[in-house]
This record gives structure tokens, C-alpha cells and sequence, in this order.
């Protein structure tokens, strides 16, 4: 089982980019999958989820990325993509990706809610 997250760059402030997490040897729409992002220095923080597609698909986002950022999942490409528009200094981060078959009734925003964890890929945003 393996979670390969990419997409990461260095953008200035005010752009976009996505970030992808796609896995093998599970089936995303199977689990609740999540994004997280470690900043030099701090711990890493919840930024998006996509619960399974039993659960709706029901996404939830950080108060700091709120309609700005996007979580999306392609079922067929067994893929989670996290679109990130209007991009920020403070939105500077190595962005790990993590998916979990469990599921709980919170809003699963603590990463030891995830048990798979990709490799992390940085986003470097300039202002």
C-alpha cells in the first residue's frame, strides 16, 4: 500500500497549483483521505478532507484555506487532488497527503486519525 503525493513547486503569491495523491494497493473512494502541511518549525496541520464514498464524499477544510483551496477525488484515476488557488506566503509548507480505512463520527482533522501517509511534497509560495 502506497500513497505518492506531487504536484509541489515554487509559485509567488496569488497563484495556483494542485497537488495530487494517488495510491496503489487501496481504493481511495474506500477511505477517507486527507491533507496536511508542516511548516519549518511547526507541526503539521490539517488542511482538507474527503471522507468515502459511502460517507458522500463529504469534504472539510482548515478556517485558513477555506475558499481558497479545493479537495477533490477522480475514482477512476484512484487519485485525491488538493487545487490551491490564491496562494499565500503563509501557505508555505511540505503538503503530506494521508488516507484511512477507518472512520470516525468527528471531523477526523488529527493526523493520527490516518494510518497511510504519502512522501510529502513542498510548496514554496513567494510574495
Amino acid at each position: 500500500v502506497q500513497l505518492q503525493a506531487s504536484g509541489g513547486g515554487s509559485v509567488q503569491a496569488g497563484d495556483s497549483l494542485r497537488l495530487s495523491c494517488a495510491a496503489s494497493g487501496r481504493t481511495l473512494s474506500r477511505m477517507t483521505t486527507a491533507w496536511f502541511r508542516q511548516a519549518p518549525g511547526k507541526e503539521r496541520e490539517f488542511v482538507a478532507n474527503i471522507r468515502r464514498s459511502l460517507s458522500s464524499s463529504t469534504t472539510n477544510y482548515a478556517d485558513s484555506v477555506k475558499g481558497r483551496f479545493t479537495i477533490s477525488r477522480d475514482n477512476a484515476k484512484n487519485t485525491v487532488y488538493l487545487q490551491m488557488n490564491s496562494l499565500k506566503f503563509e501557505d508555505t509548507a511540505v503538503y503530506y497527503c494521508g488516507a484511512t480505512e477507518r472512520h470516525f463520527l468527528g471531523l477526523m482533522t488529527g493526523a493520527d486519525d490516518y494510518s497511510l501517509w504519502g512522501q510529502g511534497t513542498l510548496v514554496t509560495v513567494s510574495s
